[in-house]
């Protein structure tokens, strides 16, 4: 199994149910784990028997950049389902941090997993 880590995309978003949330857009950083079965990719050496990162990581920019959430578990379960719905993923790990949301900390975060 090949592993693949996003690591720190940072994104806007509008996300929260404070009116000062739903009227501006705030600063998310997600983090991704992939899990998918690459031997063809290592013998082959050739983008089409590889899962294309790229093309996941486009998605998710569109699917926060261009939606609304009110909760943070909300956009990490839109999030992880992206990521789940290329057949060749056996795991993944999406986790959304948003940044500053309690005073005193610098990001709350919540993790969400799916296998098959």
């Amino acid at each position: 199994m090949a592993r693949i880590r996003v690591k720190d995309l940072r994104l806007r978003t509008y996300i929260g149910i404070k009116q000062e949330e739903i009227d501006n857009k705030q600063d998310v950083l997600i983090n991704l784990t992939i899990l998918y079965p690459a031997v063809d990719a290592v013998q082959v050496n050739d983008i089409e028997h590889a899962l294309n990162y790229r093309t996941i990581t486009k998605a998710i920019i569109a699917h926060v950049e261009n939606n609304r959430f009110a909760l943070l578990e909300r956009l990490t379960q839109e999030l992880l389902d992206l990521v789940m719905a290329h057949p060749a993923v056996r795991y993944a790990e999406v986790e959304v941090d948003k940044l500053h949301a309690l005073r005193f900390a610098e990001s709350v975060s919540i993790t969400l997993a799916g296998h098959r």
